[in-house]
């Protein structure tokens, strides 16, 4: 966990619950609050206009997203969404401002959890740039498994739809499904009751 629970409830957390789907804020709300998982899986994404979406990342249990939104004043350029049912402890702005400022360690420890996110991010950046579809697809796979510290062949299984696998990477699900199995076929994944192992 990023910060400790008890130190958020204690600061004026307060613990809320969001269902599958339900949106947690939305691009273009102001920022008002610290959020940090306590169980589930939250995406951040966008929309765009003809309909399909683009998921950035998907943090979880013990992880706080958006906070840099806090620092910067400027209203969410993105969406978060419960991909699960979800407790979040909600902290608002001006008690997190005042619980960080109190702590020079709180900052640390934040600023480092923000720097590795962007590692990952740069990382997923440059794979998605890439042209080709097997390139993306290998990309991805490849940064969660490194992140989740799997490292023998087909030991990681990716956690998410063909559906959500073309929303990290800006394919169409078409897309994904051909390429995913013609990299079962190479043997760089292994397809098990519908399910991804790298």
């Amino acid at each position: 966990m990023v910060i400790n629970e008890e130190l958020l409830f204690s600061s004026g957390g307060e613990l809320m619950h969001y269902d599958t789907d339900e949106a947690i804020f939305n691009e273009g709300d102001s920022p008002r609050f610290y959020f940090q998982i306590i169980t589930g899986t939250v995406k951040i994404n966008n929309y765009h206009e003809d309909g399909r979406e683009i998921i950035h990342s998907v943090p979880f249990d013990g992880h706080c997203f958006a906070e840099t939104s806090i620092f910067s004043n400027k209203d969410y350029p993105i969406n978060a969404v419960a991909m699960t049912d979800c407790e979040i402890v909600r902290l608002e702005k001006n008690k997190f401002l005042n619980m960080i400022n109190s702590s020079p360690e709180l900052l640390m420890k934040l600023y480092t959890f923000t720097a590795e996110r962007m590692h990952y991010r740069y990382i997923m950046l440059n794979n998605m740039s890439a042209a080709d579809p097997r390139t993306k697809i290998i990309g991805l796979i490849d940064c969660f498994k490194t992140y989740n510290n799997f490292r023998e062949p087909y030991s990681y299984q990716f956690p998410f739809t063909r559906q959500q696998l073309a929303a990290f990477t800006g394919l169409s699900v078409e897309t994904v499904i051909r390429t995913v199995k013609k990299m079962e076929k190479e043997k760089i994944v292994k397809i098990e009751t519908g399910k991804i192992l790298y």
